[in-house]
């Protein structure tokens, strides 16, 4: 026995809003694999949800940047000294975490179009469309309210239309939707469906609000499980923490470049020269140092030791130092730098 769904195009984008839905596609996906589910796919499902997928989730990031700005503003402005760098610091890791939870949506804008691609899409049918406009004259749901709702009968119909093809097929029925004002009970339970629509639910089929509850009734388990597992996995590093990290490998990198020049001073194969016998020189001279500059770089060198502390300034061996490099460009990358950017 298998279940066929029609889930209406607001469930999808109500999927496609909420990353923290993961759990629910990840579990029809393998319900369809496994055969104990399939889509019922009206072409006019896909026609409505795809000119709106990358608004929704492109709305909801905008939304919130564009909220945490007018914050920072007015904390910017108006906030105490003490703990205005605080809270400045927790709007922008607020900021951090908008535009990862933005790459978020768009994978699973990818998971959604590929369990949509899973069934073939269905036109919609000339019967289909006659039996929705008589629906209009009789003002019968979904046109028992002031509103064109041409295309929510048109989904009743091809929804009718499959359960009468499949007859004796032995399989079940849902309608999941959460346009409980045109589907469900007038003035009652949202939960149950329009009078006008209650002879399209009996034996098998059965009329949804919950996609969530759907996939509990036909893969409880599976569900637990994928809620499980995305519960528990690794949260993104905070921004400050990247930054920090960054910081210190940046300090690293810098210390070994120091003391790669510290030991050519020693021992004499590079000279320290005035700003003027500098100025005399035509080209790159990497045997000399200029007096001002060297002073500035011991400075600097004593002052990453206290900073950092030497337990974490090397020395390294040539696998250890190619790490290092490797994560300072990494971490970099991460922070808007093309790769291998090692500049310090």
């Amino acid at each position: 026995m298998t279940v066929k769904l029609l889930i209406d195009t607001d469930i999808w984008l109500n999927l496609a809003r909420d990353y923290r839905m993961a759990p629910v596609l990840t579990a029809i996906e393998d319900l369809i694999n496994e055969k104990a589910i399939e889509l019922i796919m009206p072409q006019l499902v896909l026609d409505e949800f795809a000119p709106n997928r990358d608004r929704v989730v492109e709305d909801s990031k905008r939304s919130l940047a564009s909220y945490f700005k007018r914050v920072r503003e007015a904390v910017t402005q108006f906030g105490d000294g003490a703990k205005k760098a605080e809270t400045l610091n927790q709007l922008n890791e607020i900021d951090y975490k908008i535009a990862m939870t933005g790459e978020v949506s768009k994978r699973t804008l990818e998971a959604i179009q590929k369990i949509m691609a899973t069934s073939t899409p269905i036109a919609t049918s000339d019967a289909a469309k006659v039996k929705a406009a008589e629906r209009a004259l009789a003002r019968i749901a979904p046109f028992h309210l002031s509103k064109n709702s041409v295309g929510d009968a048109v989904l009743i119909e091809i929804y009718s239309e499959t359960i009468v093809g499949d007859q004796g097929s032995g399989n079940e029925y849902v309608f999941v939707t959460n346009n409980t004002r045109d589907f469900s009970q007038h003035n009652g339970d949202h939960r149950l469906p329009h009078a006008d629509l209650e002879p399209l639910f009996r034996d098998n089929s059965r009329y949804a609000t919950s996609i969530v509850e759907v996939v509990k009734d036909i893969g409880g388990e599976l569900l637990d499980e994928y809620e499980w597992e995305h519960a528990y996995q690794q949260e993104s590093r905070k921004l400050s923490e990247i930054l920090d990290a960054e910081h210190l490998l940046f300090r690293q990198v810098w210390y070994n470049r120091h003391w790669n020049l510290r030991s050519g001073v020693e021992q004499g194969k590079i000279k320290i020269i005035t700003d003027r016998e500098f100025k005399k020189l035509k080209g790159y001279h990497p045997e000399v140092v200029v007096d001002k500059i060297w002073e500035g770089a011991l400075a600097a060198a004593k002052r990453t030791e206290e900073e950092v502390g030497l337990d974490n300034l090397g020395p390294w061996d040539d696998f250890e130092w190619g790490m290092i490099n490797g994560k300072l460009s990494a971490l970099r990358w991460v922070l808007g730098d093309e790769w291998d950017m090692l500049d310090t």
